[in-house]
């Protein structure tokens, strides 16, 4: 399989705040076309390593490296807006960049919200709201996206959904994605590989090997196994419900094979604390 350098790597990570250690030695690494998802219990430290990576963060040891001019797309865990600024979807958009209302449709577009763009934000449902920060994300470009917990308030269909239509924005744009994510019985679906942290890296690898990780069976129990089996990442399969490659947004029920298509040269992830 080919060769990329990483686009971001963090390794050795440590990270203190009121005399307690948030992170303790955590290294990670996201190469392009490959989704990278951190799992974990609540106060494990998930949030506090992304920041450390993007910058937000101080950390008391290690290092962060990252391409250069890395074009990076990032959804944070809450965005919190006063909900009396009568702010429209469109608006939203344009905050953090002069974007024309063509690529702004195209952006909501691929995420299915683009009849939306007028809509006050408060007036969208949680799905549609995530929705509208992917495309927020995408219409970028990047190459690597961070995203911490994008189904969040969203239902279980919804869920599905949201997962499926993170797995086609890698497979169209080829970028590395970061994902932090709670949904044991969805994560393991299309990531290339997982990070089981709790404040140090309990286990990491391909999905299949830390499922059967002693240390990860013990942090989750069998009802978290039991809950994420049947969407066990299998390499050279054929997905029951992936979205259609030719529209982000329309989630069809063609297959399509599921390739492990590159190795990230950095092998610092496999570090465990």
């Amino acid at each position: 399989m080919p060769h990329t350098d990483p686009l971001l790597v963090g390794t050795d990570i440590t990270v203190k705040a009121d005399g307690k250690t948030l992170l303790n030695n955590v290294s990670v690494s996201v190469c392009e076309n490959e989704i990278v998802t951190i799992i974990g219990p609540n106060g494990g430290g998930k949030t506090t390593l992304l920041k450390s990576l993007l910058g937000l963060r101080p950390i008391a040891s290690g290092s962060v490296k990252r391409k250069k001019n890395l074009n990076l797309g990032y959804v944070p865990q809450k965005l919190v807006i006063d909900r009396t600024l009568p702010l429209t979807v469109q608006r939203l958009m344009q905050l953090t960049g002069s974007y024309k209302r063509a690529q702004i449709e195209d952006a909501l577009g691929e995420t299915g919200v683009a009849h939306k763009i007028h809509d006050n934000i408060h007036s969208l449902s949680g799905g549609e709201m995530q929705r509208v920060l992917l495309a927020r994300a995408i219409i970028r470009q990047p190459e690597l996206m961070v995203l911490d917990e994008p189904v969040q308030g969203v239902d279980y269909l919804g869920e599905i959904a949201l997962y499926q239509l993170i797995e086609a924005i890698r497979n169209k744009y080829k970028c590395g994605i970061l994902l932090v994510s709670h949904d044991l019985h969805m994560v393991m679906r299309a990531s290339n590989r997982v990070i089981c942290l709790n404040t140090h890296v309990c286990c990491s690898g391909q999905p299949t090997d830390v499922e059967q990780s002693p240390d990860y069976q013990r942090l989750f129990g069998s009802r978290g196994l039991q809950t994420m089996a049947p969407y066990g990442h299998r390499h050279g399969h054929f997905h029951d419900i992936p979205p259609d490659p030719a529209s982000l947004g329309d989630h069809s029920a063609e297959g399509h094979s599921c390739e492990n298509h590159h190795h990230c040269d950095h092998e610092g992830h496999n570090h465990a604390g």
